[in-house]
């Protein structure tokens, strides 16, 4: 059963695995990987971060499109999927901050933070921003025993 607006809403603010889809245009299937997010409800778009001198940075830049996957892998069963431009840009501290913060413990993002900052090297971290135009959802594992919520 598709998901609300506001479902959708409430279990993106939530913090579950994403995977982020694109097309690798090299004969290959698209580049499908995990990856930690940041979104505001309400149609902003979504963010990630990423080293701007990755296969995945790049295959972004060439694309311009892309789609984020998010999933719930316990009862009950959710997904969300958004499909739409990208922009990238090089990533503040705030930034990075921002889209960690939702993963890791408060007292641990300062500390991954500075270190992706310092690995990143020369290109620095992307800041990638997923504006989602087409969407998709479901839940699909609602039972008596474990009603939607």
């Amino acid at each position: 059963m598709p998901l609300t607006r506001e479902q959708r809403e409430e279990f993106l603010a939530g913090t579950h695995p994403a995977c982020l889809a694109v097309d690798a245009r090299d004969g290959r299937g698209p580049l499908n990987v995990p990856i930690w997010y940041a979104y505001r409800p309400g149609g902003g778009p979504f963010t990630a971060v990423t080293a701007s001198d990755s296969r995945k940075a790049r295959l972004l830049a060439a694309a311009g499109r892309a789609t984020l996957l998010v999933q719930r892998v316990e009862p009950t069963f959710r997904y969300v999927s958004a499909e739409g431009p990208v922009r990238l840009r090089t990533a503040s501290a705030e930034d990075i901050a921002a889209v960690v913060g939702r993963y890791l413990a408060p007292d641990v993002v300062a500390t991954y933070t500075d270190n992706a900052l310092r690995r990143s090297g020369p290109e620095g971290v992307a800041l990638v921003e997923l504006l989602p135009e087409h969407w998709l959802s479901a839940d699909i594992g609602a039972s008596p025993t474990h009603p939607p919520s």
